[in-house]
C-alpha cells in the first residue's frame, strides 16, 4: 500500500519539472521575442525620425527659399515705393528752378514762384524796400548771411525777385540810358533769373549802393569760398557769353548742383541742360 503512494509522489515530480522547464523555455521564447520586437521598434523609429529629420531640412530649406523670396520681394516693393516717391516729389518741383534763363529759355508773363516771402528787412540794404524770394530758398539765404556775418562781413540784398512787368520797366529804363548797351547787363523780361525768386544782387553794408565794387571785397572772396555750401552759384563769372561779369549776382541751384560746380571748377551755364536737370529733385535738399 506504501508503494502506490511513492509512486504518485514521483509522477507529481516528473511532472513539475517537465512543466518547469517548458515554463523555462516559453519565458525564455517570450524574453526573446520581446527583445526582436524592441529591436525592431527602435529600427523603425530610427527610420521614422531620420525621415523626419530629412522632411525638417526640406521644410527648413523650403522655408528658407521664401524667406529670401519675401525679402526680394520687400526690397522690390521699397524700390517702387521709393521711385514712386521720388517721381510725386519731382513732379511737385518746379522744372522752372534750374533751367537756363537769360537768353536761352523764356519765362512766360504769367510765371510766378509757387510761394515767395519777404527777405527780414535787416538783410535789405534799403530799409523801407520789399524785396521778396522763394520760400524755400529763405532758410538757406538765412544761413548764408549769418556764416558770413560770423567772420566778420555785413551782407545786404541789393535786388531779389522780379516779376516779368518789373524787369520790363527796368529793362525800359536801361534801354533809356544806355540804349543798345543795356543788353549787356540786363535781361529782357522773361529772361531774367530774377522772375525765378531764386537770384539775388548782393552788397554790403560799407559798399552799400556802389555794389558795383563787389568783386574787390572782402565779401567777394568769401562768397567763392563759401556761396556753394549754401547753394548758391554765380550766374555770370568773367568770360561768360551771356552778360557782362557780374560778381554781386548768384542764384540758388541747390547744394549738391552748387557743390559739384564748385568741385568741378565749373559754372552753372557751362552744364548741359539734361545733366542740370538731374539735380532739380534735391534743389531743396
Amino acid at each position: 500500500m506504501t508503494e502506490e503512494p511513492e509512486n504518485q509522489q514521483n509522477y507529481i515530480k516528473i511532472i513539475v519539472i517537465i512543466l518547469a522547464i517548458f515554463g523555462l523555455s516559453g519565458g525564455g521564447y517570450f524574453y526573446y521575442q520581446t527583445t526582436q520586437d524592441i529591436l525592431q521598434n527602435n529600427t523603425n523609429l530610427e527610420k521614422t525620425v531620420l525621415a523626419l529629420e530629412d522632411k525638417n531640412i526640406n521644410l527648413a530649406d523650403i522655408l528658407k527659399k521664401e524667406q529670401q523670396k519675401n525679402s526680394a520681394f520687400e526690397y522690390q516693393i521699397g524700390e517702387i515705393a521709393g521711385t514712386v516717391g521720388k517721381l510725386d516729389k519731382l513732379s511737385k518741383t518746379d522744372k522752372e528752378l534750374l533751367q537756363k534763363y537769360s537768353k536761352v529759355y523764356f519765362l512766360s508773363e504769367n510765371y510766378v514762384p509757387e510761394s515767395l516771402v519777404e527777405i527780414p528787412s535787416e538783410f535789405i540794404y534799403e530799409k523801407d524796400k520789399k524785396i521778396q524770394i522763394h520760400a524755400k530758398v529763405l532758410q538757406h539765404l538765412t544761413d548764408l548771411i549769418q556764416s558770413a556775418k560770423n567772420v566778420g562781413i555785413n551782407l545786404k540784398i541789393i535786388s531779389g525777385y522780379r516779376s516779368f512787368g518789373e524787369q520790363n520797366n527796368l529793362k525800359d529804363a536801361y534801354t533809356v540810358s544806355f540804349g543798345s548797351g543795356a543788353n549787356k547787363f540786363s535781361a529782357d523780361q522773361g529772361y531774367s533769373e530774377h522772375q525765378l525768386g531764386t537770384a539775388l544782387d548782393f552788397t554790403t553794408a560799407e559798399l552799400g549802393s556802389n555794389f558795383t565794387a563787389f568783386e574787390k571785397s572782402d565779401a567777394y572772396k568769401w562768397f567763392l569760398e563759401n556761396a556753394y555750401k549754401y547753394g548758391f552759384e554765380i550766374s555770370y563769372p568773367k568770360g561768360n557769353t551771356y552778360y557782362q561779369y557780374e560778381p554781386w549776382h548768384w542764384r540758388f541751384v541747390g547744394k549738391q548742383l552748387a557743390e559739384r560746380l564748385y568741385r568741378e571748377k565749373q559754372n552753372f551755364y557751362d552744364l548741359e541742360q539734361r545733366q542740370i536737370d538731374t539735380y532739380l529733385i534735391s534743389i531743396f535738399d
